[in-house]
């Protein structure tokens, strides 16, 4: 009796999940029914003729941004021109960008470049490039209007938090060179590391200076200094955090699939010997940046200081399409050895302290953080 109970029960919970399912998937069917009524009535009534396959790639456009601020799609003409070459022939403005509520949002501004001798900051609204409005664009057709040849001038209006009206600036465009690593003494014993990206041999660069630093006797501590430096390569940010490490978890990525989770430790042999580490991040410290200031606070290895990161915790995958064109997916998100994720969360210093005045400039005499950072190793 129990057995035929059983069976029952399993065979009631099999028709009702299957039910569910046969369900979801009749609405579905629906609303794509739906949605051609809706485009048909948009041909036969609307008051102006209207390109349906631009319709269509901002419908899927806007399918992708719904999931979030970092998937989107790209036709076969901007895929193709992110997979092609164009050095010398385009220029850029040399920040990186995202899309929020519709509006191009700066994750940060690359040191020595247009973007930021201009004075763009991080968390800047881009609202019109030249007289275009960026609303309903998608963030692959703002990029493409940003781009253009070298030496030719684009003008952005922007919209900043705690100004009430928007600024303009007129930005010529150049051939974006980025050296990821800068290194001195600075103080006559602090190691100062300036990393702006993650780039395929970042890794080997920060090897290289912090065993040139070494070399001086007076050294004491270090300051790796990771403000506006939007991220890149996770394989680099776990090299890197690993150098100031001497073992324990690093970072794991969680995704839809349990089989692609993946988790990554630090293996023996601090290369700064245990020296003093202070870590600086801003709102412009992104991705891989906020992987090494995570994992180096979790472990108690660094002081963090400056202001809270970005708050970009996520892995995106460029998915090719029959069309020729594709889509950038988020497919995992990070976390931090804590466990603590940090999409739209970031990474929080110990000690805050904020950009002061509008004429801040990172490593110069306004940089009141590096000042206050230095003053703090002093002791």
């Amino acid at each position: 009796m129990k057995k035929i109970k059983f069976l029952l029960l399993f065979f009631f919970s099999v028709f009702y999940l299957n039910k569910t399912v046969i369900s979801a998937e009749i609405d579905i069917y629906k609303k794509i029914d739906l949605f051609g009524e809706v485009l048909e009535k948009i041909n036969k009534e609307y008051v102006d003729e209207f390109n349906q396959s631009e319709s269509m790639d901002s419908a899927i456009n806007g399918l992708l941004q719904s999931l979030d601020p970092y998937s989107s799609y790209m036709s076969p003409k901007i895929f193709d021109e992110m997979q092609t070459e164009t050095s010398g022939e385009f220029g850029g403005l040399g920040i990186e960008v995202s899309m929020e509520a519709g509006v191009v949002k700066v994750i940060s501004p690359i040191d020595d470049t247009p973007a930021s001798r201009a004075g763009l900051k991080a968390g800047d609204y881009i609202v019109k490039i030249n007289d275009v409005q960026v609303q309903g664009k998608s963030l692959s057709e703002a990029v493409d209007l940003m781009r253009g040849p070298v030496g030719s001038g684009i003008e952005l209006t922007v919209r900043r938090r705690g100004e009430k009206k928007a600024l303009t600036f007129n930005i010529i465009r150049e051939v974006i060179q980025v050296q990821s690593v800068k290194s001195e003494i600075i103080d006559e014993s602090i190691g100062y590391i300036r990393l702006t990206s993650f780039n395929d041999n970042s890794s080997d660069q920060i090897e290289k200076q912090i065993k040139k630093l070494k070399k001086d006797k007076n050294l004491n501590s270090f300051i790796l200094d990771l403000r506006n430096n939007p991220g890149g390569l996770l394989s680099q940010a776990i090299k890197i955090s690993d150098f100031f490490l001497e073992n324990g978890e690093i970072v794991s990525t969680k995704s839809r699939k349990k089989s692609e989770n993946r988790k990554w430790f630090a293996k023996k042999g601090d290369i700064t010997d245990g020296k003093t580490l202070l870590v600086l991040i801003n709102y412009g410290s992104a991705s891989a940046s906020e992987i090494v200031a995570g994992a180096l606070k979790d472990h108690k290895r660094a002081i963090i200081v400056g202001e809270n990161s970005f708050g970009k915790g996520s892995v995106q995958s460029i998915i090719p399409l029959k069309n020729r064109g594709a889509i950038r997916l988020t497919v995992a998100k990070y976390y931090l050895p804590s466990g603590k994720s940090i999409s739209e969360v970031g990474v929080r210093p110990d000690i805050e302290v904020n950009e002061e005045g509008d004429d801040f400039r990172i490593k110069t005499d306004t940089d009141n953080q590096l000042n206050y950072a230095i003053k703090l190793l002093n002791g």
